[in-house]
């Protein structure tokens, strides 16, 4: 489903805005995800009020990055501080590129909606992105629209779904698959939590 969101600063729980912190992964995860969602780096230094030559640094992990440099850069993609520090998310080194073990998925929580994702792709940089969401009772994404295509399976529990003007309410087992320039929407009005398996091309996490 792949939902963006920005999240206010008091959903994070991190240390002080001026304390540095070091982590060889963080810059590959921000350029990936940054070119994930089709952002050159002016586009992201200009809305985070940063160099491009700073943010480039940042990328290639050989500048110092702050909390508050890391939160800015954060509402910009569209994603809470916490994507960067799956610390386990990697897996080890000679399969990383390939598989994703169980342990190991990389999450994100979309406090305001009630979406949960976990990303089951190695990486955003290959042709497609597949995820798991669930989506708890009186979650709603609201309609929204992007490049590409996406196919879906409900796994358990009953989803809601506009594509269009169409609208399905679909039960576990039940798939589907349409194009994402369309506006679509998912919503769960049960009292019960829904998992869908999502298959989105290209990556849009």
């Amino acid at each position: 489903m792949a939902i963006r969101a920005v999240h206010t600063a008091d959903e994070a729980t991190s240390p002080s805005d001026s304390a540095p912190f070091d982590d060889a992964l963080i810059g590959g995860r921000l350029r990936e995800l940054r070119k994930a969602k089709g952002l050159t780096l002016k586009d992201v230094a200009t809305d985070t009020g940063i160099s491009v030559s700073y943010l480039s640094q940042i990328e290639r992990n050989v500048s110092r990055l702050p909390i508050g440099v890391l939160k800015r850069i954060s509402d910009v993609l569209g994603v809470h501080m916490h994507w960067f520090f799956q610390h386990g998310a990697e897996g080890p080194a000679e399969e990383r590129e390939i598989v994703v073990r169980a342990g190991h998925r990389r999450n994100l929580t979309f406090t305001g909606l009630g979406i949960n994702e976990e990303l089951l792709s190695p990486n955003l940089s290959g042709p497609l992105e597949l995820l798991i969401s669930t989506i708890h009772p009186g979650a709603d994404s609201e309609f929204y629209e992007h490049d590409g295509a996406e196919a879906g399976l409900v796994m358990s529990g009953d989803l809601e779904l506009w594509v269009g003007e169409q609208h399905f309410r679909l039960h576990a087992g039940d798939s589907f698959a349409f194009e994402s320039t369309k506006p679509h929407r998912c919503a769960n009005s049960t009292c019960e939590p829904a998992k869908v398996l999502w298959v989105i091309t290209p990556p849009h996490y």
